[in-house]
């Protein structure tokens, strides 16, 4: 499936669902906040990002720190995280996505598969970095491979970053990001997400445009874009991935926020109606 396929706006912002912490991770806790709990809370999160205005939502497992590393993700992690994505699928009309840290792929796309998710969210297609879990290696081959098998190439397209936040990427100090994105093309990605240093640090305006002048493929902000930068971010990429700056005070730990996200989607569609 294409990225540009999958949505019916220009330049789609994806709002994030951040599930608690799920059953295996050490912040999980059944007596305070067991399984129906955490679904609840991210349906009700959900529904506040459809009604501000965002185009698509992604799930992820972003509580479940310190987190397990690709092959080291643990079934229920899975399956928890396969469940609080099908209960969101069926709660809002718009598109879907989802993420398994760290880099878990191939617990995402089965996930994906067996939810119904349009997208997953790839740390480390091509190349490898050190991350704060360690190193990681490049999942693309697996993964592409994965879905080949579950013929859902069709149903489910890979949004890969590059130079990805929460790590060093010292041991590729010699590839740029412009041919780490270029690496991700000729590898098959389908989508490409630049971000910032960290969660909530923005891409330079100039790292988006070198990125988009060298490939094909859309580019997807995935860090630090607000209301104050999203036109001008927006205008040289395809689409965005916001977490941050939809929750109260900017943190991702604390609750989305409806009108922090609506005054954002307002400047995004004052610029969709500049483009027009």
């Amino acid at each position: 499936m294409k990225f540009q396929k999958i949505f019916t706006e220009k330049k789609p912002v994806i709002g994030m669902v951040h599930l608690r912490p799920l059953p295996g991770s050490p912040l999980y806790d059944p007596k305070t906040m067991d399984m129906k709990k955490i679904i609840s809370m991210a349906l009700e999160e959900a529904k506040i990002l459809q009604d501000a205005g965002v185009d698509g939502v992604q799930v992820e497992n972003m509580w479940d720190i310190p987190y397990s590393k690709g092959s080291k993700i643990s079934h229920e992690t899975t399956a928890a995280l396969a469940i609080g994505l099908n209960e969101v699928i069926h709660h809002v009309t718009i598109p879907v996505g989802v993420e398994c840290h760290m880099n878990g792929a191939e617990a995402a796309l089965a996930c994906a598969v067996a939810g119904g998710a349009k997208w997953v969210r790839v740390f480390e297609w091509c190349n490898a970095f050190i991350s704060q879990s360690g190193y990681i290696d490049a999942i693309g081959g697996e993964v592409s491979r994965m879905r080949s098998r579950l013929r859902a190439e069709q149903t489910v397209c890979f949004l890969c970053d590059v130079n990805v936040k929460h790590g060093s990427h010292f041991i590729i100090h010699d590839r740029s990001v412009e041919e780490q994105a270029m690496d991700v093309e000729a590898q098959g990605g389908d989508a490409v997400i630049v971000t910032g240093f960290d969660t909530g640090t923005p891409p330079t305006v100039d790292r988006v445009q070198s990125c988009k002048n060298k490939i094909e493929l859309p580019i997807i902000l995935g860090s630090g874009v607000s209301t104050a930068n999203a036109k001008e971010l927006l205008m040289h990429a395809d689409g965005a991935i916001v977490g941050s700056w939809f929750k109260e005070d900017n943190n991702w730990k604390n609750p989305v926020n409806f009108q922090r996200t609506r005054d954002f989607m307002k400047a995004v569609e004052e610029l969709r109606g500049e483009l027009k």
